[in-house]
């Protein structure tokens, strides 16, 4: 990516980087993440933390064997959040919580309706992510029916939380308005307007002294807040799941986290190598924390999470990413948790085709939810 200057670059990247688990210095996984945790909290510079959401329940309904709750509600910053709370119809007791991470894959305008499905027509626009990416699957709710309450909201930029064209200049927006915002051609437009404008929010949150993952863990955590919150959830059995832009919020979630204690993150693991010399141009202005990649490795920041259990999906065809880093970055993984003294808490699993979460990727992940959380 950056011609000539790539080797220079790669070279001056240590291996292990000054806080990896794998250096030397560190023997004690406790101590460890104390204080790679606090470094990496640092780096994401999020916003403020805000008390715990208190949301509107804008419906209540059931649809196939789910009890779904529509939420909305209100942070310090921007639009309101919709979120939906999906649980088994009759559900009776504390159940193990999952915070639903839904992707980017390109499309702004949607969030929270990529992973979940409320009623017999969709939009014909999420019928074809889902068929596209999740084997024709609203995977949240396919997680609900096993006996969990999913917690499934739109972050930072997406669907409701989406940047209004009417709030920006017309010069930025292209003088672009949403007359029919739900037409597929107003969708479209809408999605090449966001994707040209992500470099200009992450200028503008750099020169904030904030990072764009840092809002996004903020929002994502906030969610968590209440999914914590919740009398129907057991606290104590709560975890996180999403693909692409999703499995990006999971390994940043589960880094930032203690409460996220056990996690599923797909299609969104490789090393800041592979983006150095190889993918940047192949993903979101959403990955990039300046000055990270010195302190940890990407793959690291979810072994923060250790000893907690975690698995990572891998698709071998991802033209995402680079097959050789992904299985470098597998390798980094399984030496953190063995070192931590839990390498059975520790799955990589690697299957053929390309960027998806497809429906076996889907039963593995779903097993190993109920290993870890319903044990």
């Amino acid at each position: 990516m950056l011609g000539a200057y790539g080797e220079w670059a790669a070279q001056s990247m240590a291996d292990p980087p000054r806080l990896s688990f794998r250096q030397p210095g560190f023997s004690n996984v406790e101590s460890w993440r104390s204080i790679a945790r606090a470094r990496f909290r640092e780096c994401l510079a999020s916003p403020a933390p805000s008390l715990t959401p208190i949301p509107i329940v804008q419906h209540k309904l059931e649809f196939d064997g789910l009890a779904i709750e529509h939420l909305q509600w209100q942070l310090p910053y921007g639009p309101p959040t919709e979120a939906l709370l999906l649980k088994p119809a009759g559900a009776n007791g504390k159940l193990p919580g999952i915070v639903g991470l839904h992707d980017h894959g390109g499309n702004k305008y949607f969030g929270l309706r990529k992973i979940t499905r409320m009623s017999k027509d969709p939009h014909p626009a999420m019928i074809r992510h889902q068929a596209q990416y999740y084997g024709g699957f609203a995977w949240a709710n396919e997680l609900a029916r096993r006996g969990y309450a999913v917690l499934v909201h739109d972050t930072f930029t997406f669907g409701s939380r989406r940047v209004r064209l009417a709030d920006v200049p017309a010069n930025i927006r292209n003088n672009q308005v949403e007359a029919n915002p739900e037409a597929e051609d107003e969708i479209q437009r809408y999605n090449q307007f966001a994707g040209a404008h992500e470099h200009l929010v992450a200028k503008s949150l750099f020169s904030a002294g904030m990072t764009w993952p840092g809002v996004f863990v903020n929002d994502d955590q906030r969610a968590l807040d209440y999914l914590c919150s919740r009398p129907d959830v057991d606290a104590t059995r709560v975890g996180c799941a999403g693909l692409s832009g999703g499995g990006l919020r999971t390994v940043m979630l589960s880094g930032a986290d203690e409460r996220i204690r056990c996690s599923c993150a797909v299609g969104m693991m490789t090393t800041w190598r592979d983006y150095l010399l190889n993918k940047c141009y192949t993903h979101t202005w959403m990955c990039y924390v300046p000055g990270l990649p010195r302190e940890l490795d990407y793959p690291e920041i979810l072994g923060l999470a250790a000893p907690n259990p975690v698995l990572v999906l891998n698709n071998r065809q991802d033209a995402l990413f680079t097959l050789s880093e992904m299985e470098r970055a597998d390798r980094m993984l399984a030496e953190v948790y063995k070192k931590a003294g839990a390498p059975e808490h520790y799955k990589g699993s690697f299957y053929d085709g390309p960027h998806k979460f497809d429906r076996e990727m889907q039963q593995e992940a779903f097993a190993w939810f109920d290993r870890w959380l319903k044990a």
